[in-house]
């Protein structure tokens, strides 16, 4: 008899699988970055005073553009590695939840602020009345690292856990897990720009905290572009991921329209990152029903125990609804019997069964994913997790276990 043969896939079929599982932005910026860094290699261009980001160069002769050439290029092979292996799983988390667009304009976003950050923090000690270190204005930085500092700052807000591993070797609190990262760093590694890191986790906590808001667009923004013609290519690429295709869960900050309190919950940052060390998301039970800082469902990562979903809420609707329009119903009919009129079976009817469909189905979702859930529960997988990532995949199995693998890694 043959004894059974287990082959294991080649180390090729392993890199195109995982290369398949990548978005496409994330894809893309990872291309980018390493053909560039190719292409200084091959023609030995190594002038990186050239397009880092000096602040001297940027006060005096307003080269703008260093803000945005000094994130693609990279001073080694160690360094361009390290910051794509960093961005892989980041972006793609990311990407999933936010879409493709959204990420790309996310990462503008987070280059520009971050240089802005830095070149303030380096005016002010430079120019600082009491001992002025003008160190600050010549340093050269150069790489991806402040932008991954800023995802990693909004992934953790996004993921709602409590712990991160540390390089696999122990847990730390969530809230200081990039802090820890950014002392690490400046230990380990020699050439490590403190001032970059520091500014992309400002930037993070400033995107998280809702600081950004008024520089975000809406969804009809990102919906206008998906649907332009020159994108049309991208899109049919399985990477690509629609803003407005699915819902997008978490706290995503978008623009805040007229009817948003805005001066409120922008002072409420302020003071809830004023008033802590670090700054930590409180949720509360009396919360408005909808902001437009929060797309989608209203669902808080990693607050769904403590928070009703807004499916209660629309089943009680639709219950409401139902028993309003079956009352109205039985009064028609009633009275047309008095009179000697038949009643008619048109509007009432037709809403009482789209009403009923609509309910029906509704409670079907929600079954379905309840059985997902319990799915991965089963799998060993914590159940607060699993309901985050299965969100997240929106309602996709194997994207959830995707999230799950990729975080406790």
């Amino acid at each position: 008899m043959r004894s059974n043969i287990v082959t294991e896939a080649g180390l090729p079929t392993r890199l195109n699988q995982w290369w398949a599982g990548i978005p496409f932005i994330t894809s893309c910026v990872t291309v980018v970055c390493g053909i560039i860094y190719l292409v200084c290699l091959l023609a030995g261009y190594d002038s990186f005073a050239e397009i880092c980001f000096l602040p001297s160069e940027v006060v005096s002769r307003f080269q703008v553009y260093r803000i945005y050439t000094a994130v693609l290029f990279h001073g080694s092979l160690l360094h361009v590695i390290f910051n794509m292996l960093a961005l892989v799983p980041l972006g793609t988390e990311l990407e999933r939840i936010m879409g493709s667009v959204r990420l790309l304009y996310l990462m503008v976003l987070l280059a520009t602020s971050n240089a802005i950050f830095h070149l303030i923090i380096a005016l002010i000690v430079a120019h600082n009345p009491l001992h002025s270190y003008p160190f600050l204005m010549h340093e050269c930085a150069i790489g991806f690292s402040g932008i991954i500092f800023s995802m990693i700052v909004i992934e953790t807000s996004l993921s709602g856990i409590q712990t991160r591993s540390v390089f696999g070797l122990f847990n730390v609190p969530a809230k200081w897990y990039a802090w820890i990262l950014l002392v690490l760093f400046q230990l380990l590694a020699t050439n490590v720009s403190l001032l970059g890191h520091l500014c992309g986790i400002l930037s993070g906590f400033a995107y998280s905290y809702g600081l950004f808001n008024y520089l975000l667009p809406g969804s009809s923004f990102y919906g206008a572009i998906e649907s332009s013609s020159f994108l049309s290519a991208c899109i049919r690429r399985p990477g690509f991921i629609l803003c407005s295709g699915g819902a997008t869960y978490g706290n995503l900050p978008t623009h805040l329209n007229s009817n948003t309190a805005s001066s409120g919950l922008v002072s409420e940052n302020l003071w809830r990152n004023i008033t802590s060390w670090m700054p930590q998301r409180e949720t509360t039970t009396n919360q408005p029903a909808q902001d437009s800082r929060f797309p989608g469902r209203a669902r808080t990562l990693g607050a769904t125990r403590n928070q009703p979903t807004s499916g209660v809420d629309s089943d009680l609707s639709l219950q409401a609804g139902l028993l309003e329009n079956s009352e109205t119903y039985n009064h028609l009919e009633t009275s047309a019997i008095g009179t000697g009129i038949q009643p008619s079976d048109g509007r009432h009817l037709n809403v009482l069964s789209e009403r009923a469909t609509e309910l029906a189905s509704h409670n079907q979702s929600l079954d379905s994913f309840e059985e997902k859930l319990k799915k991965l529960v089963g799998m060993g997988f914590e159940k607060t997790l699993a309901e985050v990532a299965l969100a997240a995949a929106d309602g996709d199995t194997n994207i959830a276990i995707e999230i799950l693998m990729s975080q406790q890694g």
